[in-house]
């Protein structure tokens, strides 16, 4: 029972940061039905960006901040320079524009910072926390307890502001939003800014437990476009439970199975998905927009 326990908080723990990235996979989709594979890219520019700032001497906090404000810029950017001139392009086109941003900001990254990996100190200390025979570490707790306020926060954005409603009436109908004064350009580009601060803190969060690196952004976006998938491609309900399932049977699949085929189990689940539910779990019925 401690060992399924033990599994139990690796596979959230994980699976919440998979649930913060198919979080801005959603948001983008959502807003402007691109799938943006340098999602990833944004957890890695949090995660090190922190790391680089913190070993100048900043405080932790601030240097996350500033850190988090240049995932949000690089988003920005993206869907000025590369998104937006490509407006009326072909679902396809536009994922391969995504792919080459996200090689470009690893190539950037690079030079930036460097090829090594990288750490932060826990935010609450490494004595683990033993639960049921188990242990779980406190910076667990900040990694899905974050992911649980950002979905909560997302949530309110969506439903109960009036940028959060136009977003949603841009991704409904966005002729009929431009008819009602939305701004679909800054709408989009705010989609882009929230989903890259989303990614970024996912990565100041779960650098402390993963280590960081200049390409570790490619295996998250993965994952995540993974838990999108599995959750239902635009729903952020689905993303989130996408993610946290996701994270439970990479942890299954390590403990009971092999950790070598830990990787395997989010395309795995891809393809059954792509089978047998191609939809997701929560994906209602097709609507065509006209």
């Amino acid at each position: 029972m401690a060992e399924f326990l033990q599994l139990v908080f690796s596979g959230l723990t994980v699976g919440a940061v998979y649930a913060l990235v198919a979080l801005g996979f959603t948001l983008i989709y959502n807003a402007s039905d691109v799938i943006n594979f340098a999602q990833g890219d944004f957890v890695m520019i949090g995660g090190m960006g922190t790391v680089f700032l913190a070993a100048t001497g900043i405080a932790l906090p601030l240097a996350a901040f500033i850190a988090i404000l240049g995932a949000v810029i690089v988003g920005l950017l993206l869907h000025r320079l590369a998104i937006e001139p490509a407006r009326g392009a072909s679902p396809v086109a536009l994922i391969m524009i995504t792919i080459g941003a996200s090689i470009f900001i690893k190539g950037v990254a690079q030079v930036v910072f460097d090829k090594q990996f990288h750490s932060l100190p826990a935010f609450s200390g490494d004595a683990p926390i033993a639960v049921g025979g188990a242990t779980i570490l406190p910076q667990s707790l900040w990694v899905v307890g974050t992911a649980l306020v950002l979905f909560v926060g997302l949530y309110l954005f969506l439903e109960k502001t009036l940028i959060g409603k136009a977003l949603l009436a841009t991704a409904a109908n966005r002729l009929a939003a431009r008819l009602v004064g939305i701004n679909i350009t800054i709408i989009l580009a705010l989609a882009f800014g929230v989903s890259a601060a989303i990614g970024a803190i996912a990565g100041v969060v779960v650098t402390p437990i993963t280590l960081t690196r200049y390409d570790v952004g490619t295996l998250f976006a993965l994952k995540g476009f993974a838990a999108a998938m599995v959750g239902g491609m635009g729903h952020p309900l689905g993303a989130v439970v996408g993610g946290l399932l996701i994270g439970l049977l990479e942890a299954f699949g390590a403990g009971y199975i092999s950790s070598t085929y830990k990787d395997a189990v989010a395309f795995l689940v891809i393809l059954l998905v792509l089978f047998f539910m191609p939809r997701g779990l929560f994906g209602g019925r097709s609507v065509e927009r006209v």
